[in-house]
């Protein structure tokens, strides 16, 4: 057998996997790390809009009811509680893919924690709704942000 380097066998496993099959064992990961409905929707909309019947009929096993409430609560603004950095490392770090961290952002402390994190994946932030409020302005965003140091271990 030849050997592999990690990137061959990362895209390997890629290959192997369908998400949007019922029996895809990545469902498993995703209840857990996430909302599974929510990721799935979101990774079928990725392209743009769609009618609600194409992502219903995409997204085999999810019941109407279901797909309504994931819907609706996208349409949800971000809530201002504090980014979920432990989640939004483990996505980056089992996908292997560079994560927006995006929903919670409310304080400069916030926007701290995930650069001193980002070395695990996060390579940006949405931050609009806390702007929109006046929690801060984008120059001490940046200030902030300029400010603090990556450091990879303080999320594990």
């Amino acid at each position: 057998m030849p050997t592999m380097t990690a990137q061959q066998r990362r895209d390997e496993a890629r290959v192997e996997f369908d998400a949007y099959l019922a029996s895809c064992p990545s469902r498993k990961l995703l209840d857990q790390i996430s909302d599974k409905w929510v990721t799935l929707v979101l990774k079928s909309l990725i392209d743009g809009p769609k009618r609600y019947s194409e992502v219903s009929r995409q997204l085999a096993g999810v019941s109407q009811k279901m797909l309504t409430q994931t819907l609706r609560s996208l349409e949800r603004d971000g809530m201002l509680t504090g980014p979920n950095i432990e989640q939004t490392c483990l996505i980056a770090r089992t996908s292997g893919l560079k994560i927006t961290a995006s929903g919670g952002v409310s304080s400069l402390e916030d926007l701290k924690r995930l650069k001193a994190v980002s070395d695990c994946g996060i390579d940006s932030v949405i931050v609009g709704k806390a702007l929109y409020e006046g929690r801060f302005t984008l120059p001490e965003a940046l200030r902030a942000v300029a400010e603090t140091t990556n450091s990879p271990h303080s999320v594990e």
